[in-house]
Protein backbone atom coordinates (compact mmCIF):
# COMPACT_ATOMS: atom_id res chain seq x y z
CA UNK A 1 0.00 0.00 0.00
CA UNK A 2 1.30 3.47 -0.93
CA UNK A 3 2.29 5.22 2.29
CA UNK A 4 2.00 8.63 0.59
CA UNK A 5 -1.71 7.98 0.09
CA UNK A 6 -2.04 6.88 3.71
CA UNK A 7 -0.22 9.99 4.92
CA UNK A 8 -2.56 12.20 2.88
CA UNK A 9 -5.61 10.36 4.19
CA UNK A 10 -4.47 10.66 7.83
CA UNK A 11 -3.77 14.37 7.38
CA UNK A 12 -7.31 14.95 6.04
CA UNK A 13 -8.85 12.99 8.92
CA UNK A 14 -6.83 14.88 11.52
CA UNK A 15 -7.44 18.33 10.00
CA UNK A 16 -10.99 17.62 8.78
CA UNK A 17 -10.07 19.61 5.69
CA UNK A 18 -8.44 18.92 2.32
CA UNK A 19 -6.95 22.41 2.11
CA UNK A 20 -5.41 22.28 5.61
CA UNK A 21 -4.10 18.77 4.95
CA UNK A 22 -2.46 20.01 1.73
CA UNK A 23 -0.87 22.91 3.62
CA UNK A 24 0.47 20.55 6.28
CA UNK A 25 1.93 18.20 3.67
CA UNK A 26 3.35 20.99 1.52
CA UNK A 27 1.42 19.96 -1.61
CA UNK A 28 -1.59 21.27 -3.56
CA UNK A 29 -5.17 20.50 -2.61
CA UNK A 30 -5.84 18.72 -5.95
CA UNK A 31 -2.85 16.44 -5.22
CA UNK A 32 -4.38 15.46 -1.87
CA UNK A 33 -7.79 14.87 -3.48
CA UNK A 34 -6.17 12.65 -6.11
CA UNK A 35 -4.41 10.56 -3.43
CA UNK A 36 -7.69 10.02 -1.54
CA UNK A 37 -9.63 9.10 -4.70
CA UNK A 38 -6.91 6.62 -5.67
CA UNK A 39 -7.05 5.07 -2.20
CA UNK A 40 -10.85 4.76 -2.28
CA UNK A 41 -10.71 3.23 -5.76
CA UNK A 42 -8.16 0.66 -4.67
CA UNK A 43 -10.13 -0.32 -1.54
CA UNK A 44 -13.48 -0.18 -3.32
CA UNK A 45 -15.22 1.86 -0.62
CA UNK A 46 -15.86 5.45 0.44
CA UNK A 47 -13.49 6.56 3.16
CA UNK A 48 -14.53 10.17 3.75
CA UNK A 49 -17.91 11.87 4.06
CA UNK A 50 -17.62 15.16 2.15
CA UNK A 51 -21.29 16.25 2.47
CA UNK A 52 -20.95 18.48 5.53
CA UNK A 53 -18.94 21.59 6.29
CA UNK A 54 -16.21 19.39 7.74
CA UNK A 55 -14.77 16.25 6.22
CA UNK A 56 -15.53 13.21 8.38
CA UNK A 57 -14.25 9.63 8.03
CA UNK A 58 -16.79 6.89 7.33
CA UNK A 59 -16.81 3.70 9.41
CA UNK A 60 -14.40 2.15 6.88
CA UNK A 61 -12.38 5.36 7.04
CA UNK A 62 -11.97 5.11 10.81
CA UNK A 63 -10.84 1.51 10.46
CA UNK A 64 -8.28 2.49 7.83
CA UNK A 65 -7.11 5.48 9.89
CA UNK A 66 -6.18 3.31 12.88
CA UNK A 67 -4.29 0.83 10.68
CA UNK A 68 -2.61 3.61 8.68
CA UNK A 69 -1.25 5.21 11.84
CA UNK A 70 0.47 1.93 12.76
CA UNK A 71 1.91 1.55 9.25
CA UNK A 72 3.23 5.12 9.15
CA UNK A 73 4.78 4.71 12.61
CA UNK A 74 6.49 1.52 11.42
CA UNK A 75 7.77 3.32 8.34
CA UNK A 76 9.29 6.01 10.57
CA UNK A 77 10.99 3.30 12.65
CA UNK A 78 12.42 1.63 9.54
CA UNK A 79 13.73 4.91 8.15
CA UNK A 80 15.30 5.76 11.50
CA UNK A 81 16.90 2.31 11.67
CA UNK A 82 18.41 2.67 8.22
CA UNK A 83 19.72 6.12 9.10
CA UNK A 84 21.32 4.84 12.31
CA UNK A 85 23.08 2.08 10.34
CA UNK A 86 24.84 4.69 8.20
CA UNK A 87 25.65 7.18 10.97
CA UNK A 88 27.15 7.24 14.43
CA UNK A 89 29.21 4.55 16.14
CA UNK A 90 30.03 1.36 14.26
CA UNK A 91 28.45 -1.83 15.55
CA UNK A 92 27.53 -5.32 14.44
CA UNK A 93 29.55 -8.20 13.06
CA UNK A 94 32.42 -8.42 10.59
CA UNK A 95 32.65 -11.94 9.15
CA UNK A 96 35.82 -12.20 7.13
CA UNK A 97 38.16 -14.86 5.74
CA UNK A 98 41.85 -14.82 4.88
CA UNK A 99 44.26 -17.23 3.25
CA UNK A 100 47.21 -18.40 5.32
CA UNK A 101 49.73 -15.88 3.99
CA UNK A 102 47.83 -12.67 4.81
CA UNK A 103 46.39 -14.29 7.95
CA UNK A 104 49.82 -14.99 9.41
CA UNK A 105 50.55 -11.45 10.56
CA UNK A 106 49.10 -8.51 8.64
CA UNK A 107 45.38 -9.25 8.72
CA UNK A 108 45.01 -10.26 12.42
CA UNK A 109 46.89 -7.17 13.56
CA UNK A 110 44.74 -4.90 11.37
CA UNK A 111 41.58 -6.60 12.66
CA UNK A 112 42.67 -6.23 16.29
CA UNK A 113 43.45 -2.55 15.83
CA UNK A 114 40.14 -1.99 14.02
CA UNK A 115 38.13 -3.73 16.75
CA UNK A 116 40.00 -1.81 19.45
CA UNK A 117 38.94 1.47 17.83
CA UNK A 118 35.37 0.19 17.34
CA UNK A 119 34.52 -1.77 20.51
CA UNK A 120 30.89 -2.44 19.47
CA UNK A 121 32.07 -4.48 16.46
CA UNK A 122 32.50 -8.27 16.80
CA UNK A 123 35.08 -9.79 14.45
CA UNK A 124 35.04 -13.37 13.15
CA UNK A 125 38.08 -14.43 11.11
CA UNK A 126 38.25 -17.72 9.19
CA UNK A 127 41.67 -18.90 7.96
CA UNK A 128 42.02 -21.41 5.13
CA UNK A 129 43.61 -21.81 1.70
CA UNK A 130 42.79 -19.34 -1.07
CA UNK A 131 40.44 -21.69 -2.94
CA UNK A 132 38.31 -22.37 0.15
CA UNK A 133 38.08 -18.69 1.09
CA UNK A 134 36.98 -17.71 -2.44
CA UNK A 135 34.31 -20.43 -2.48
CA UNK A 136 32.93 -19.30 0.89
CA UNK A 137 32.84 -15.68 -0.27
CA UNK A 138 30.92 -16.78 -3.39
CA UNK A 139 28.47 -18.68 -1.15
CA UNK A 140 28.08 -15.50 0.96
CA UNK A 141 29.23 -17.28 4.09
CA UNK A 142 31.98 -14.65 4.38
CA UNK A 143 31.42 -10.99 3.59
CA UNK A 144 35.05 -10.39 2.64
CA UNK A 145 38.01 -12.57 1.75
CA UNK A 146 41.68 -11.55 1.74
CA UNK A 147 43.60 -13.90 -0.50
CA UNK A 148 47.02 -14.26 -2.07
CA UNK A 149 45.82 -15.01 -5.60
CA UNK A 150 42.90 -13.59 -7.59
CA UNK A 151 41.37 -16.81 -8.89
CA UNK A 152 38.79 -16.40 -11.60
CA UNK A 153 35.33 -17.00 -10.21
CA UNK A 154 32.06 -15.99 -11.78
CA UNK A 155 30.48 -15.15 -8.42
CA UNK A 156 33.38 -13.19 -6.93
CA UNK A 157 34.97 -9.85 -7.73
CA UNK A 158 38.58 -9.10 -6.80
CA UNK A 159 40.34 -5.82 -6.14
CA UNK A 160 43.93 -5.05 -5.12
CA UNK A 161 44.36 -4.72 -1.36
CA UNK A 162 48.08 -4.57 -0.58
CA UNK A 163 51.37 -5.90 -1.93
CA UNK A 164 53.43 -8.79 -0.58
CA UNK A 165 56.64 -10.54 -1.59
CA UNK A 166 57.14 -14.24 -2.19
CA UNK A 167 60.61 -15.34 -1.17
CA UNK A 168 62.54 -18.58 -1.15
CA UNK A 169 63.04 -19.38 2.54
CA UNK A 170 65.90 -21.61 3.66
CA UNK A 171 67.67 -22.54 6.91
CA UNK A 172 70.32 -20.14 8.24
CA UNK A 173 73.73 -20.98 6.80
CA UNK A 174 72.21 -22.69 3.74
CA UNK A 175 74.08 -22.22 0.46
CA UNK A 176 71.10 -20.19 -0.87
CA UNK A 177 70.97 -17.81 2.11
CA UNK A 178 71.03 -14.12 1.16
CA UNK A 179 71.62 -14.94 -2.52
CA UNK A 180 69.86 -14.80 -5.85
CA UNK A 181 69.93 -18.35 -7.18
CA UNK A 182 69.37 -19.69 -10.70
CA UNK A 183 66.64 -22.11 -11.73
CA UNK A 184 69.33 -24.72 -12.36
CA UNK A 185 70.51 -24.37 -8.76
CA UNK A 186 66.92 -24.64 -7.55
CA UNK A 187 66.49 -27.89 -9.49
CA UNK A 188 69.22 -29.45 -7.36
CA UNK A 189 67.63 -28.59 -4.01
CA UNK A 190 64.90 -30.36 -2.04
CA UNK A 191 61.76 -28.24 -2.33
CA UNK A 192 58.91 -28.22 0.19
CA UNK A 193 55.53 -27.05 -1.12
CA UNK A 194 52.23 -25.97 0.30
CA UNK A 195 49.14 -27.87 -0.78
CA UNK A 196 47.28 -27.20 -4.01
CA UNK A 197 44.89 -24.31 -3.52
CA UNK A 198 47.40 -22.18 -1.59
CA UNK A 199 47.85 -18.72 -3.11
CA UNK A 200 51.66 -18.74 -2.83
CA UNK A 201 51.84 -22.04 -4.69
CA UNK A 202 49.74 -20.65 -7.53
CA UNK A 203 51.92 -17.53 -7.77
CA UNK A 204 55.07 -19.70 -7.94
CA UNK A 205 53.60 -22.07 -10.51
CA UNK A 206 52.57 -19.16 -12.73
CA UNK A 207 55.99 -17.52 -12.37
CA UNK A 208 57.86 -20.73 -13.20
CA UNK A 209 55.61 -21.36 -16.20
CA UNK A 210 56.57 -17.96 -17.60
CA UNK A 211 60.19 -19.11 -17.35
CA UNK A 212 59.34 -22.30 -19.22
CA UNK A 213 59.62 -24.51 -16.12
CA UNK A 214 57.00 -26.85 -14.67
CA UNK A 215 56.78 -27.45 -10.95
CA UNK A 216 57.12 -31.19 -11.49
CA UNK A 217 60.60 -30.59 -12.98
CA UNK A 218 61.86 -29.50 -9.55
CA UNK A 219 62.86 -31.83 -6.74
CA UNK A 220 59.64 -31.67 -4.72
CA UNK A 221 60.17 -33.97 -1.72
CA UNK A 222 57.39 -32.81 0.58
CA UNK A 223 53.90 -31.27 0.31
CA UNK A 224 52.94 -30.35 3.84
CA UNK A 225 49.62 -28.57 3.77
CA UNK A 226 49.77 -24.89 4.55
CA UNK A 227 52.21 -22.23 5.63
CA UNK A 228 53.02 -23.15 9.22
CA UNK A 229 53.88 -26.73 8.27
CA UNK A 230 56.36 -25.81 5.53
CA UNK A 231 57.91 -23.07 7.66
CA UNK A 232 58.68 -25.53 10.46
CA UNK A 233 60.07 -28.11 8.02
CA UNK A 234 62.46 -25.53 6.57
CA UNK A 235 63.55 -24.44 10.05
CA UNK A 236 64.32 -28.09 10.80
CA UNK A 237 66.57 -28.27 7.72
CA UNK A 238 64.50 -30.53 5.43
CA UNK A 239 64.58 -28.25 2.40
CA UNK A 240 63.62 -24.83 1.07
CA UNK A 241 60.19 -23.37 0.34
CA UNK A 242 58.45 -20.47 -1.33
CA UNK A 243 56.56 -18.44 1.24
CA UNK A 244 55.10 -15.00 1.94
CA UNK A 245 57.76 -12.65 3.28
CA UNK A 246 55.20 -10.97 5.52
CA UNK A 247 54.49 -14.31 7.17
CA UNK A 248 58.12 -15.00 8.11
CA UNK A 249 59.43 -11.52 8.91
CA UNK A 250 59.82 -12.35 12.63
CA UNK A 251 61.75 -15.53 11.71
CA UNK A 252 64.05 -13.59 9.37
CA UNK A 253 64.65 -10.95 12.05
CA UNK A 254 65.35 -13.65 14.68
CA UNK A 255 67.71 -15.52 12.37
CA UNK A 256 65.75 -18.80 12.43
CA UNK A 257 65.15 -18.53 8.67
CA UNK A 258 67.14 -16.98 5.84
CA UNK A 259 65.93 -15.43 2.58
CA UNK A 260 66.84 -16.12 -1.04
CA UNK A 261 65.49 -15.08 -4.43
CA UNK A 262 65.22 -16.96 -7.70
CA UNK A 263 66.58 -15.29 -10.80
CA UNK A 264 63.85 -14.33 -13.26
CA UNK A 265 60.99 -15.32 -10.95
CA UNK A 266 58.50 -12.54 -10.18
CA UNK A 267 58.71 -12.01 -6.44
CA UNK A 268 55.92 -9.49 -5.81
CA UNK A 269 52.26 -10.35 -5.64
CA UNK A 270 49.08 -8.44 -4.99
CA UNK A 271 47.02 -9.51 -2.04
CA UNK A 272 43.44 -9.28 -3.24
CA UNK A 273 40.18 -8.40 -1.57
CA UNK A 274 37.39 -10.77 -2.60
CA UNK A 275 33.67 -10.09 -2.27
CA UNK A 276 30.56 -11.67 -3.75
CA UNK A 277 29.45 -10.19 -7.05
CA UNK A 278 26.45 -7.91 -6.58
CA UNK A 279 26.65 -7.88 -2.78
CA UNK A 280 26.49 -4.43 -1.20
CA UNK A 281 29.24 -3.99 1.33
CA UNK A 282 28.05 -3.36 4.89
CA UNK A 283 29.09 -0.20 6.68
CA UNK A 284 31.31 -2.19 9.05
CA UNK A 285 33.03 -4.02 6.19
CA UNK A 286 33.65 -0.81 4.25
CA UNK A 287 35.04 0.88 7.35
CA UNK A 288 37.47 -2.02 7.87
CA UNK A 289 38.61 -1.92 4.23
CA UNK A 290 39.35 1.81 4.49
CA UNK A 291 41.09 1.33 7.85
CA UNK A 292 43.19 -1.63 6.65
CA UNK A 293 44.30 0.08 3.43
CA UNK A 294 45.74 2.91 5.47
CA UNK A 295 47.48 0.57 7.96
CA UNK A 296 48.86 -1.91 5.42
CA UNK A 297 50.12 0.79 3.08
CA UNK A 298 52.54 2.07 5.75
Amino acid sequence: MDTRQLAAFCAVVERRSFSQAAERLGVTQPAVSLQIRSLEKRLGTQLLDRSGRRVEPTEAGWHLYRGAQRMLALEDQIVAGVASSTEGELGGELVIGASTGPAAIAVPVALCEFQHENPDVRVFLTVSDTHSIVERVAARELELGIVGAARRHRGVRFEPFFSDQVILACPPGHRFADRTVTLDELRGESLILMQEGAGVRQIVEDGLRRQGVRLRELDVRLELGLQESVRRAVEAGYGVTFISRTAVEPDLAAGTLAEARVQGLEATREISLASATGRARSRVAQAFVTFARERLAT
